[in-house]
């Protein structure tokens, strides 16, 4: 995959969207526009929705709604999953074949009737092919919607008033889209997650520029700010790490480890594990999903699984889906791509007819700020009824205020939210519109606890990283009350979330920077690592300096799998990847690498350092020296020695200073500012000198 091409279309894309949409805006929006008379709700949505959120907003948010439709589109008329190729052409021809279909007289069921009135010419057009194309390609959208709402919502509502313009020329986005999704790179659900994160680099850029500023990250553009697209061979190991080695150890005759190319067998037999009888039971979360990349691998692992255990292969992408895959996410767009990759990957193993019958849907809770006022509470008492109207439920539905700041990092206080979400749902309130609004709010509170609920055999994920400096205000003050170990980093505060969401010998995996390993700032991170969890895997990809990157990604980060259960003397497995060590795509040469730091090592282990750092390539003998000898501080108070705080003022070079003003017998300040000399002996050196330190100072 050309992933250099992929960003350098989808950064023009984005500005090519939202210039064109600005200006259909500008055109709806007109007085006596046309679009006012044919479609005054919408206009008024439109309305309402730019004083909500602002123009530069909705522009934006209508702009990358229609570049995740076009490229779902284009990727499912690549692999054959719509019936008439709807933003390609069919083989030799240049228009989308939908439109030459309707050219031809075949008119999608249920389409407009306005379409072969533009086509035949009974409808004047200055464009009657561009008009009918937006009306088809609405239809399309329309037609989707069933079997993937989430993505397609049906377009009778300011979206379709500002779609681009152009989509028909030869240097329209669907012709430059058709150029970089060839049929080859669609082979991989993969690229719609690149071109998303490639999409929203521009406005990465532009939020930390305004960091630069002192301009904090809100909650709206935290997505842009944290979204990473990781390296796949990354998320084979933390899938076949944690999920693999879960089926594993309860199937140890299962073949699956020979399609496992990233997984690090133990090196004993284990027999004290989480016991897992049936495919279905296994619950597996991303709970900063994206765009569903750890998803989709986690999918091809249990599709696997399943086809093991003799299940029927028709039957299996729709267990998977209702059974075993959960992601959590911020962002709406991210979160419908997510959504998308797995029906994708459905259709991959179904085929289009079988896929278009799935009932099934991807389980994948975007969160919402949802909020209650006071005398909107004595009517969730009503909608709830008195017996579940606890604290804790009350408590629950005043979390998710701040849901699109601090997504999956709320607990919910509520500890049953399925049961109590069961009867809520249950209830009918008939024509009482106010109650039914009420009920719904609680319902999509109670609907985001339960995604959030410690149910979870297997925890995997590329959490945001965003230091506190970065956080705005209310963040940074919900990391002091409910983080205080992992406030330093959104990051660390996930790794802690990981292990509270996953059930008592499950697995959390994650790769994340590697300074919680070693800063003293995460020392009671690795703390409470050691003390109640296991390592059982690490590849560590040190930061070698500038320069030091693969595929444009600099390295200083740290893939790991974690038990919920502390066992302080199990020996974990530990290896390290450097830049040099991978191909030009920045997948490792060999794997495990066979360098000198791979190496097992056990929690206890690290427990012997001051400080607890996963220092994994410590030779036993080193070790050792923690525990049984004296450390320095027992022997004497470490000092910094002389701190001048201004080189350039008081130090110089033993030329530069008179030997007359200078005294060598000084033994200390009081002396030094009692003495008649102005220049002192200074231990400090200047450039590298071999053989001889350099004290020309």
């Amino acid at each position: 995959m050309d992933t250099n091409a992929l960003k350098k279309f989808a950064a023009a894309a984005r500005t090519l969207l939202i210039d064109q949409v600005s200006a259909r805006l500008d055109l709806v929006l007109a007085e006596g526009a046309p679009a006012r008379r044919e479609h005054p709700q919408a206009v008024k949505d439109l309305e309402n929705a730019i004083a909500r959120d602002s123009r530069k907003q909705v522009i934006e948010q209508t702009a990358y709604t229609w570049f995740n439709r076009f490229t779902a589109l284009r990727f499912m008329d690549a692999n054959g999953y719509t019936q008439v190729r709807t933003v390609s052409p069919a083989d030799n021809a240049t228009r989308p074949e939908i439109l030459s279909e309707a050219m031809a007289g075949n008119i999608p069921d249920g389409a407009p009737t306005e379409i072969s009135a533009l086509l035949d010419g009974r409808t004047p057009s200055h464009d009657p092919q561009s008009e009918a194309y937006r009306l088809l390609l609405v239809h399309a959208c329309n037609q989707w919607h069933g079997p993937m709402p989430f993505l397609f919502e049906e377009l009778d509502d300011y979206s379709e008033l500002l779609m681009p313009e152009d989509l028909l020329s030869q240097t329209s986005i669907l012709a430059r889209l058709r150029e970089v999704m060839t049929e080859d790179a669609c082979r991989d659900v993969e690229i719609i997650g690149w071109l998303y994160q490639f999409y929203i680099s521009e406005k990465k850029d532009q939020v930390f520029a305004g960091l630069k500023k002192n301009v904090k990250i809100t909650a709206e553009n935290i997505p842009a700010a944290t979204q990473l697209f990781t390296p796949h061979w990354i998320v084979r190991y933390l899938v076949e790490n944690s999920l693999g080695r879960l089926w594993l150890l309860n199937r140890p005759d299962s073949r699956l480890a020979e399609r496992m190319d990233f997984y690090i067998a133990p090196e004993e037999p284990e027999t004290d594990f989480l016991r897992i009888t049936r495919p279905e039971e296994i619950r597996i979360c991303d709970p900063a999903a994206g765009s569903g990349h750890m998803l989709t691998y986690a999918f091809d692992l249990l599709h696997a699984i399943y086809e093991e255990e003799g299940y029927d292969a028709t039957e299996i992408p729709a267990l998977i889906l209702t059974h075993n895959l959960t992601g959590v996410e911020i962002d709406d767009r991210a979160g419908a791509l997510a959504a998308f990759a797995l029906m994708m990957k459905a259709a991959d193993k179904l085929g289009r007819r079988r896929f278009l019958r799935m009932e099934a849907k991807p389980d994948i809770c975007v969160l919402q700020d949802v909020s209650f006022t006071p005398a909107e509470m004595q009517d969730v008492a009503a909608v709830v009824g008195k017996d579940l109207f606890t604290d804790e439920l009350r408590e629950t539905l005043g979390q998710f205020e701040q849901a699109k700041n601090f997504g999956s990092l709320i607990v919910p206080k509520l500890r049953d939210p399925a049961e109590t979400l069961r009867v809520v749902e249950a209830r009918d309130f008939g024509s009482d519109l106010l109650l039914k609004d009420v009920q719904a709010r609680v319902v999509a509170v109670l609907r985001m606890a339960e995604a959030l609920s410690p149910k979870y055999h297997v925890v995997v994920a590329n959490p945001p990283y965003m230091g506190g400096k970065g956080m705005n205000g209310k963040l940074q003050h919900f990391a002091k009350r409910e983080y205080k170990g992992s406030k330093s980093d959104l990051f660390s505060m996930f790794i802690e979330r990981g292990w509270a969401l996953t059930v008592s010998s499950g697995f959390s995996a994650m790769v994340t920077m590697e300074s919680w390993m070693f800063l003293s700032s995460f020392q009671l991170l690795r703390s409470k690592l050691l003390a109640s969890s296991t390592l059982h895997s690490m590849t560590h990809m040190p930061y070698l300096g500038k320069g030091g990157t693969s595929m444009g990604i600099n390295f200083g980060t740290s893939a790991f799998v974690t038990e919920k259960r502390r066992r302080p003397n199990f020996r974990g497995r530990y290896c390290c990847v450097r830049y040099y060590e991978t191909d030009d795509f920045g997948v490792p040469l060999e794997f495990p690498p066979q360098n000198e730091r791979l190496s097992s090592a056990s929690s206890a282990d690290f427990q012997k350092i001051p400080g607890e750092p996963i220092a994994y390539w410590l030779s036993g003998k080193v070790l050792s020296l923690f525990s049984e000898e004296a450390s320095i501080e027992e022997i004497a108070d470490a000092r910094p020695g002389l701190q001048t705080s201004d080189n350039n003022r008081f130090v110089r070079l033993w030329h530069e200073v008179s030997i007359q003003k200078s005294d060598f017998a000084v033994s200390g300040r009081v002396e030094a500012k009692n003495s008649s000399g102005k220049w002192f002996p200074y231990n400090k050196g200047g450039d590298f000198r071999r053989w001889y330190g350099n004290l020309e100072c």
